[in-house]
């Protein structure tokens, strides 16, 4: 691929993280990370109170990049067939037969919204469609459309009747975005947006097969061995019982990050990489993606709860102490 054509590809993606902001004010980080996370083709978790615009963000993205949407709210009755579809059984020249009837989760992108108010039976059935990329009813696996991402909200105040989400889910995020309160200024540029006859006028600009295509370059864009080695480095420091751990990891975490959190930094680098025009990945880039990446895959111990000790304190020290 020569220089014009990969100048083409950042410009458009430059492009659509520009027409994003039009539809949500404020948020520049958050949208620049959730862009991150569909190049390096990874699902993202947005945590953060009502009302800030997560799904209007989904939304937005959804008509930027021309790709099917679906919604889906997760409430304490919802069942996994209510997400992944199930067998009905038709009348087929006379005979009952057995056809499925696809569900919500077939869609390029799609919005778990609240995903922390389903049952843990619920939430499984997006297990193997975020890792796998396909659904499993009966005896039969069905393939989903490419590309494929779940965008998931959960509120972080509100605890009566909700269930956590596992370990082994939370792992399947490649991002775990915190979503600020937007500030006085923009506050009042949503209410401008939202409260009179103003419209918004999202166009699209990319293509599902234009994701794809900048994911195969991304994919190919190398990694020198120094960044590599400092990468994984701030993996390793995440672990207690490691030889690189750092103090505040021995006294503070009970469990480190998984060698998906070290996937998980390496291709966002790679994105982060492309978005800023470059095709090396720098030291800058890694820790960039290190807080939204590692954030979800640290398990804090009591000690950490009581001193107020948060995951992105424990990052931010690795990061200084490396």
């Amino acid at each position: 691929m020569d220089e014009k054509q990969l100048q083409e590809m950042i410009d458009k993606v430059k492009a659509c993280e520009a027409e994003i902001g039009k539809g949500i004010i404020g948020q520049r980080d958050i949208i620049r990370q959730v862009m991150l996370a569909i190049l390096a083709d990874g699902n993202v978790l947005l945590e953060g109170v009502p009302g800030l615009g997560k799904t209007e963000l989904v939304k937005a993205i959804s008509k930027v990049m021309s790709t099917s949407f679906s919604r889906i709210q997760f409430t304490p009755d919802l069942m996994p067939a209510d997400v992944t579809g199930t067998n009905l059984i038709i009348k087929q020249d006379g005979n009952n037969v057995f056809q499925f009837e696809p569900g919500p989760v077939f869609a390029n992108i799609v919005l778990g919204d609240e995903i922390n108010r389903a049952t843990p039976k619920t939430q499984s059935a997006l297990l193997e469609a975020m890792q796998e990329k396909t659904v499993t009813v009966g005896k039969t696996t069905y393939e989903l459309p490419s590309p494929f991402m779940v965008l998931a909200t959960q509120n972080p105040i509100e605890n009566e009747g909700t269930y956590p989400l596992p370990e082994a889910q939370l792992d399947r995020f490649i991002f775990k975005l915190l979503v600020d309160f937007p500030t006085k200024e923009e506050l009042k540029q949503i209410m401008n947006i939202t409260v009179t006859n103003e419209k918004v006028d999202i166009t699209p600009v990319m293509t599902g097969e234009d994701i794809l295509a900048i994911r195969e370059v991304i994919r190919d864009m190398p990694i020198a061995d120094a960044v590599m080695d400092y990468a994984m480095s701030v993996v390793v420091a995440t672990h207690p019982e490691s030889d690189s751990a750092l103090e505040i990891t021995k006294k503070y975490v009970e469990v480190g990050s998984s060698p998906r959190a070290a996937q998980a930094i390496i291709k966002t680098a790679k994105a982060r990489a492309f978005m800023e025009g470059r095709y090396n990945v720098a030291f800058e880039d890694i820790k960039f993606v290190a807080y939204p990446a590692l954030r979800h895959r640290l398990a804090l111990n009591f000690e950490a709860v009581s001193d107020g000790v948060s995951t992105d304190t424990v990052i931010s020290e690795i990061l200084a102490g490396l």
